[in-house]
C-alpha cells in the first residue's frame, strides 16, 4: 500500500536472487505503492533490520506510487493482496490486465494466497514476510525461466 514494508522487501529479496542468478541484466526491477502515504520515504526500520538480517539491504529504496505507464514498463506487476490487486487492477490500462499477478500465487509452500502487512504488528511479523517473499521470489524466478527461456 505505502511502499515501506512488504514491497520494498520483495523488491530486495527478488533483486538480490535475481542477481545470484546471473538474471540481473535481463529482469527490471522496481517497487511502488498503491497508495502516497509515503512517499520519498526509505523502507520501515523493522523491515530493513529484518532483512539485513538475512542478508538483504533495502536502504537503497524509496517509496513510490504506482502509476498507469508502470503496466507498459513492466510486464509483470505484483500484488501482495487482493486489496492492493483490485487497486492496481483499477488503474490498468485496457488490455495490460493479465499482468497483475498476486505475489504468492508464484510461492512453492506458502499457505496463504496474501502477504500479510506487519506495519501494525510484532517484529515477527516482518520475518513471516520475508519468509513468504523469498519462497515466491524462487518461485517466480523458476517461472521466468521457463516461461521465457531466461
Amino acid at each position: 500500500m505505502g511502499n515501506i514494508c512488504r514491497s520494498p522487501t520483495a523488491e530486495g529479496v527478488f533483486r538480490t536472487k535475481i542477481e545470484a542468478a546471473g538474471l540481473d541484466a535481463q529482469v527490471k526491477i522496481d517497487s511502488a505503492g498503491t497508495h502516497a502515504y509515503h512517499v520519498g520515504e526509505p523502507p520501515d526500520g523493522r523491515a530493513q533490520k529484518a532483512a539485513l538480517n538475512r542478508g538483504f539491504d533495502l536502504s537503497a529504496q524509496r517509496a513510490r506510487r504506482v502509476s498507469s505507464d508502470d503496466f507498459e514498463a513492466f510486464d509483470y506487476v505484483i500484488a501482495m493482496d487482493r486489496d492492493n490487486e483490485n487497486s492496481l487492477l483499477s488503474i490498468c490500462p485496457t488490455g495490460l490486465e493479465d499482468r497483475v499477478h498476486l505475489f504468492l500465487n508464484f510461492a512453492s509452500s506458502a499457505n496463504t494466497t496474501e502477504v500479510p502487512d506487519p506495519y501494525y504488528g510484532g517484529g515477527n511479523g516482518f520475518n513471516i514476510v520475508l519468509d513468504l517473499v523469498e519462497d515466491a521470489a524462487d518461485g517466480f524466478i523458476d517461472y521466468l525461466r521457463t516461461n521465457h527461456s531466461l
